[in-house]
């Protein structure tokens, strides 16, 4: 059990069954009647957000999130193959349970699986992945005083805006959390 009072950005708690992570807090204590707390909780599994108000001091369950590195193998065409690394098991996660983590993936990648209660509910990829460009159209000389920005296609099919110097064959660095260009590699 973990107090509201104690709530910190990243904490997981269980609420209703599902484990929760605390995006956002804040104690508020007015100048009549009793403390609380306001969270803005995000779903592990579904990726949906609620806000709630807890009773200062009250007491949450917190939720034990295992974390075990997986090293991605293929797409069998139903779901993604994984291997632990550990005991060299292999495990199909569904694409619903991925999410917009699948355009990231590439072969024999190491990656953090997340499990609730022995369930799979995600994935944890890595913050930046070099990925290589496959298709983009070449760069016009005397385009890049405008900061224009062009669209080019990676090697796991992924589309990612990126300035018209870049070209294909390019390794370029990817921000895994805003699906940004950040820079060649």
């Amino acid at each position: 059990m973990i107090s509201v009072n104690d709530f910190k950005t990243g904490v997981t708690i269980e609420m209703d069954g599902q484990a929760w992570q605390v995006v956002e807090f804040q104690h508020v204590k007015p100048g009549k009647g009793a403390a609380f707390v306001r969270a803005k909780l995000r779903n592990v599994k579904s990726g949906g957000s609620v806000e709630r108000t807890f009773r200062g001091g009250e007491k949450v369950p917190r939720a034990h999130l295992d974390r075990r590195e997986m090293q991605y193998l293929y797409n069998d065409g139903e779901g993604y193959v994984f291997m632990d690394t550990e005991n060299y098991e292999q495990t199909s996660i569904s694409p619903e349970a991925i999410g917009e983590g699948v355009k990231w993936l590439l072969e024999n990648m190491n990656i953090q699986v997340l499990l609730f209660q022995g369930n799979i509910i995600g994935i944890e990829l890595p913050n930046f992945v070099e990925l290589e460009v496959v298709d983009t159209e070449p760069g016009v000389k005397g385009d890049t005083a405008t900061g224009a920005s062009k669209s080019a296609t990676l090697e796991t099919g992924a589309s990612v805006q990126v300035p018209l110097f870049v070209n294909t064959g390019d390794k370029l660095r990817i921000d895994t959390r805003t699906g940004a260009y950040m820079e060649r590699a």
